[in-house]
């Protein structure tokens, strides 16, 4: 069983509640627009942190973490980018791959907006945890932890941080 700790949107604000949230994860993974490097390395001193850039971040991100991560944790297919869309509504950069090699678990950030909604014409899960900061339309700020096992995800708990205004 691995543990994940998803975030995605901070732009650059840091919410100390995600530490404790996040202390007993294995790997903490976040879907883009960190919007500062010193948000990734507070995230990195509570776990290994997988990460990409998103659409806000400079050259520090960028130069840091790629655009889209595919990886492999307890024989799950995962795949993180943070523009990606969701199901039936892909963004036209990922469709190609999505259709023709679809992952297990796709995840995506950029829309505020916390999903975690299977794809069932192509057979996997669709996450989006959200924003963890305070920029945007969004009115509550989230975050999500699930557990990898055996090529499956579970236990996926949805964390509110409270309204965007506040913090």
């Amino acid at each position: 069983m691995f543990r994940i700790g998803l975030l995605s949107d901070t732009h650059g604000f840091w919410d100390p509640e995600i530490a404790t949230h996040f202390s007993r994860c294995d790997e903490i993974w976040h879907a883009g627009d960190i919007g500062d490097p010193e948000v990734a390395d507070r995230l990195e001193r509570i776990a290994p942190l997988v990460a990409v850039h998103g659409n806000i971040d400079g050259i520090a991100i960028r130069s840091r973490f790629p655009g889209h991560q595919r990886l492999t944790r307890e024989g799950l297919d995962i795949w993180m980018t943070h523009i990606g869309g969701y199901p039936g509504h892909y963004a036209p950069e990922v469709r190609p791959a999505i259709f023709h090699h679809p992952p297990g678990l796709f995840i995506s950030g950029h829309s505020h907006i916390l999903k975690i909604m299977p794809d069932k014409k192509y057979g996997f899960l669709h996450m989006n945890p959200g924003a963890a900061g305070k920029s945007g339309m969004h009115l509550v700020r989230t975050l999500v932890r699930f557990e990898v096992s055996r090529g499956k995800v579970s236990n996926a708990d949805v964390i509110e941080l409270g309204p965007r205004s506040s913090a």
